[in-house]
């Protein structure tokens, strides 16, 4: 079993830096090259980034997919290359729609819709980040793809943009949110602001800036690590007793009806000792003898 420091922090990112920046830090900060996030944030967004330190780094894969919430601001009658005020203006216009018009509008948003990813994004085509492409003035197709808004109010502001606030599911581009909601207007819409309020099941609330992180004690700063099993709190634990541990250690499944479990396919559940502490990642599979929970992920070695 490691003795690595390890477990997962809540930050409020700045504007001005990238997520990559605020893992460069923690790694500083914590003595450690392992340390990644769970869902990247503009450089000009802020709020709550989940960095992941040490054994909980091996969560990332598993955690990308949570819901998430965010504060932005919509600026109509503009369009940009970026779709949002950092970009080039590639056109404006001084026709804006009524504030009911533009309430309207945003919530024929809420539900699943066709998102087309930005150029100017971290997701990656053929190995390459689209947003390197974009800066080398190369723009190539871009399938749409299926994302959820399961909630969006719209306000308006006094300065003339409107609030906006969405509970999306991950993989949603606000930028493109705004823009799209501009272009169905007919006058252009581009993010003025961006602020992520939660990942999951955890809220900015809970945050530390990088500033209170900098400035604590070494042992202050390791107590603000909280448990890699709270990563996966809102799945069911299971209990195995020391024979079963072992197996599940070694990389084999455990067959549900051998345990007393009774979950269904493809439920993930946190696989714990007979003393009830975590130790790995596990999901349900069908074998030959039925139902079996296969261990996806350890997170003590």
């Amino acid at each position: 079993m490691s003795t690595e420091r390890s477990g997962f922090l809540l930050i409020d990112k700045p504007a001005g830096i990238t997520s990559h920046d605020v893992v460069g830090k923690v790694r500083r900060l914590y003595g450690t090259r392992r340390v990644g996030h769970t869902g990247t944030l503009d450089p000009m967004a802020t709020g709550l980034l989940v960095i992941l330190v040490g054994r909980a780094a091996k969560a990332a894969e598993y955690l990308t997919v949570k819901k998430k919430t965010y504060r932005a601001v919509l600026r109509l009658g503009m369009t940009t290359d970026t779709e949002d005020v950092t970009g080039q203006i590639l056109k404006t216009s001084g026709d804006i729609p009524s504030k009911e018009q533009v309430i309207s509008v945003a919530k024929t948003f809420e539900g699943e819709i066709l998102q087309t990813p930005p150029m100017y994004s971290a997701l990656k085509v053929g190995g390459q980040k689209l947003v390197d492409l974009a800066r080398k003035g190369v723009e190539i197709e871009r399938t749409p793809r299926p994302v959820t808004v399961y909630s969006l109010s719209c306000d308006p502001l006094e300065n003339g943009d409107f609030a906006l606030q969405v509970s999306c599911s991950a993989g949603t581009y606000i930028r493109t949110l705004c823009a799209d909601i501009g272009k169905k207007l007919g006058c252009g819409g581009v993010m003025a602001a961006l602020r992520r309020t939660e990942t999951g099941e955890f809220s900015l609330e809970e945050s530390i800036t990088l500033e209170q992180l900098e400035a604590m004690e070494e042992e202050a700063r390791f107590s603000k690590l909280m448990p890699i099993d709270a990563l996966f709190a809102d799945l069911a634990a299971v209990k195995l007793p020391a024979f079963y541990e072992k197996l599940c250690r070694s990389g084999c499944e455990i067959y549900q009806k051998k345990i007393g479990a009774d979950h269904p396919l493809e439920t993930r559940v946190r696989l714990c000792d007979a003393q009830g502490r975590f130790f790995a990642l596990g999901e349900v599979r069908e074998y030959d003898e039925g139902l079996a929970i296969k261990p996806l992920k350890q997170f003590d070695i």
